[in-house]
């Protein structure tokens, strides 16, 4: 049965799936594999496992080999290089005068291939650009627009929190973030609190959501009518984490109480048919 294992080519980046063949390899190893941009070289991030044919996610590529010490210094070499290519890149940019901003520039382990990764707010027209790379850089150029979360990823920098970005060094996929997921956490729907470096809703918005949601399903809503050991009083707010709510009263004090302590109505729904269940004091 072919053996799949996980190779990544960047830090928390994507991951691709090869067949390891009969190759002795392990999680932190280098390998050489055939992309469609032609040979690179990754590392191996996850542990061989066996699949069957029918487990197969299509066509999977073999490892063409562990990587040499010569293809380690190849790279290190390669990388060196993106540094100079990364300047030319931005003189050409603003020599032709386009809307965009240069992120990132990789090259292929054999050097005859360059890959130009750029932001932009539209469409650029890039065609002339291309065409003068490839005079300078006497190689094959390709330019690749990426969204402003992939230039968070590639480029870094610490969040709000203060510790460096999620997807720069864990998140090796993009998921989809609500302003919902905010609102059920209680976070007040500020853009500067809500929002990473990338302009978007910060991922970490997700990682607690479903924590979140499974608690208040056990606690009433805001505004909803209860009955204490004081009186009856209305839910003003509540505070999940606590499993507590602040109440109130009809005296129009407030006051803060653990939900055990409360009796109130809870709506279900089941084939579309109100049902109501009393939570006991």
């Amino acid at each position: 049965m072919p053996r799949m294992v996980g190779v990544s080519f960047r830090k928390a980046g994507k991951i691709y799936y090869f067949d390891a063949g009969d190759l002795d390899i392990n999680p932190g190893d280098w390998v050489v594999v055939e992309t469609v941009r032609g040979k690179e070289i990754g590392r191996i991030i996850s542990k061989t496992r066996e699949i069957s044919v029918d487990e197969m996610p299509g066509t999977i590529k073999n490892i063409i080999r562990k990587a040499t010490p010569e293809d380690l210094d190849s790279a290190r070499e390669l990388r060196r290089k993106i540094i100079e290519a990364f300047k030319i890149g931005e003189e050409k940019i603003r020599f032709h005068e386009l809307p965009m901003k240069l992120i990132d520039v990789e090259y292929t382990l054999d050097g005859s291939k360059m890959v130009f990764y750029f932001s932009s707010e539209g469409r650029v027209d890039f065609r002339e650009l291309v065409k003068d790379l490839a005079s300078v850089f006497r190689k094959r150029i390709e330019l690749h627009q990426i969204g402003v979360r992939d230039e968070s990823k590639m480029l870094g920098g610490l969040g709000p929190c203060g510790r460096p970005l999620c997807c720069a060094t864990f998140l090796t996929e993009f998921a989809p973030v609500s302003i919902k997921m905010a609102k059920e956490q209680n976070i007040t729907l500020n853009p500067v609190k809500t929002s990473g470096l990338c302009g978007r809703l910060l991922c970490c918005l997700g990682y607690e959501y479903e924590q979140y949601r499974n608690m208040k399903e056990k606690l009433p809503s805001v505004g909803q009518d209860v009955s204490t050991s004081l009186g009856k009083a209305k839910v003003i707010s509540i505070n999940a984490l606590k499993e507590a709510v602040v109440l109130q009263m009809e005296s129009g004090a407030t006051v803060e109480m653990p939900v055990a302590k409360i009796m109130w109505q809870k709506k279900t729904y089941s084939n579309n048919h109100t049902v109501v269940t009393a939570k006991d004091e």
